[in-house]
C-alpha cells in the first residue's frame, strides 16, 4: 500500500511541475501588456514602466517562472496589483463560497445519479429504463447555465422561495448561506448527475453479466440484495473515476454558475483577474485549482484500492 501511495504521490507532483511550466507559458504569450491594459491608454510612460518593474515584467522569463514556483511552494502566492491584497487572502475569502457550492452540489448529484443508475439497470429494456436514460440524455445536452435561468425563475421569481443570487455570508447564518447556494448547487448537479447515472448504469449491466452475480441468484439471494451488496460494491470503480472528475470540475469550473447567481467565489475571482489582466491571481488560482484535482485523484486511486484490493499491489 505505502509504495501504491508513493507511486501515485510522484505522479502528482510531476503533474504539478508540468502544469506550472503550462500555465506560465500560456500566460506569458497571452497578446497585450498587462501594465498598458491596468492602467490605461493614457497613462505615462513613466507610470507605465514603474508598474512594469513593480510587477517584475523586465526580469528574464526564466527567473520569474522560478520566482513565481518557489513563491508557490512556501504559500506565497505573490500580490494583487488590482485588489492590492495578497492572492492567498482573495483565495481563502472565495474558497468559503465555491468549497461549500462543490460539496453541496457533489452530493445531490450523487444522491440523484446512483439511485437512477440502480433503477435504470434492475429494469434494463424496459420502459421505465428508456424514460430514466432519455432524461439522464437531456440533462448531459442541456448546458448547466440553462438550467440555472430556469431555476431562478421558477423559485425565485416566480415561488420566491429562495434568494435569485448574491450570497450574504456565512456570519449571517448558516441556513442563510445554504439557502442562497441552493440554486447554483442544483443547477451544477443535474448535468453532472446525468452523467453519473449513465455511467453507474453501463457499470452495473457489465457487473450484472459475472458469474458470481449468477450465483448469488441461484443461491435464491433478493433482487435488491445482490444489486446493492455485489453488483454496485464492483461497478465502484468506473463511477469513483467519475465523481473524482466531477468534483474537480465542479470546483474549477463554476465560472458560469458563479456569474448567473452574482456568487463571490473562486470562479468569479478568476473571470474578473483575466478582464483585468491581473496575471499574479490568475497564476494563483489555477495552480491552486490544479492542485485540487491532483490531491483529488490521488484519492480517488486511495478510494480504488479500497474497493478492489487487487489494485494495490500495481
Amino acid at each position: 500500500m505505502i509504495a501504491f501511495l508513493a507511486k501515485r504521490i510522484a505522479v502528482g507532483l510531476l503533474t504539478l511541475v508540468v502544469a506550472s511550466i503550462v500555465v506560465f507559458a500560456v500566460l506569458e504569450i497571452v497578446p497585450g501588456d498587462p501594465a498598458q491594459l491596468m492602467l490605461g491608454m493614457n497613462a505615462t510612460e513613466e507610470a507605465l514602466a514603474a508598474l512594469r518593474e513593480q510587477m517584475g515584467l523586465n526580469q528574464p522569463v526564466v527567473t520569474r517562472y522560478l520566482g513565481w514556483v518557489s513563491g508557490l511552494v512556501v504559500g506565497d502566492f505573490g500580490r494583487s496589483f488590482t485588489y492590492s491584497s495578497p492572492v492567498i487572502e482573495l483565495v481563502a475569502e472565495r474558497a468559503v463560497v465555491s468549497l461549500p457550492l462543490a460539496l453541496m452540489a457533489l452530493i445531490l448529484s450523487t444522491a440523484i445519479a446512483i439511485p437512477v443508475g440502480l433503477f435504470a439497470a434492475a429494469r434494463r429494456g424496459k420502459a421505465a429504463d428508456t424514460l430514466a436514460m432519455g432524461a439522464a440524455q437531456f440533462g448531459v445536452a442541456v448546458p448547466n447555465f440553462w438550467f440555472a435561468l430556469i431555476l431562478i425563475y421558477v423559485f425565485a421569481v416566480w415561488l420566491r422561495l429562495v434568494p435569485a443570487g448574491g450570497f450574504s455570508g456565512w456570519e449571517n447564518g448558516l441556513l442563510s448561506g445554504l439557502r442562497a447556494l441552493l440554486l447554483p448547487a442544483i443547477a451544477l448537479a443535474l448535468p453532472q448527475a446525468a452523467i453519473l447515472a449513465r455511467v453507474t448504469r453501463s457499470a452495473l449491466l457489465e457487473v450484472l453479466g459475472e458469474d458470481y452475480i449468477r450465483t448469488a441468484r441461484a443461491k435464491g439471494m433478493p433482487r435488491k440484495a445482490v444489486l446493492w451488496r455485489h453488483a454496485l460494491r464492483n461497478a465502484m470503480i468506473p463511477v469513483l473515476t467519475i465523481l473524482g472528475l466531477q468534483f474537480a470540475f465542479l470546483l474549477a469550473g463554476t465560472i458560469i454558475i458563479e456569474n448567473v447567481f452574482y456568487l463571490p467565489g473562486l470562479g468569479r475571482l478568476v473571470f474578473q483577474a483575466i478582464t483585468q489582466r491581473d496575471l499574479i491571481v490568475v497564476e494563483g488560482v489555477v495552480m491552486l485549482l490544479v492542485a485540487s484535482v491532483v490531491i483529488v485523484n490521488i484519492l480517488v486511486d486511495i478510494c480504488y484500492a479500497l474497493v478492489d484490493p487487487r489494485l494495490r499491489t500495481r
